[in-house]
């Protein structure tokens, strides 16, 4: 198992055999995306958007903008979560 240190600016080093496995570089992008509460899977964020073209279907409708708020509110509401005042991100 890899370890790092947090600095007293919230920055780690990621070891080498990690930036290798995960082929990732200096200014590559990682994501940490939740996968319960208290952990993280570190992603590498480093392909093009242009790589998802034919990865989904065509659309079988049309969906507007308020549709899909209304949707994700009412998701985060069914979830327990309350949303972020206009103009604010949520925590």
């Amino acid at each position: 198992m890899s370890t790092a240190t947090l600095t007293s600016k919230g920055q780690i080093t990621i070891p080498a055999e990690v930036r290798r496995e995960l082929n990732v570089g200096t200014g590559d992008r990682l994501e940490f995306v939740q996968t319960e509460a208290g952990r993280y899977e570190v992603v590498a964020a480093t392909r093009s958007v242009r790589e998802l073209k034919g990865l989904f279907r065509q659309a079988r409708r049309m969906v507007t903008i308020d549709e899909m708020n209304r949707t994700i509110a009412e998701r985060a509401a069914s979830a327990g979560l309350r949303a972020a005042p206009k103009g604010r991100r949520a925590k």
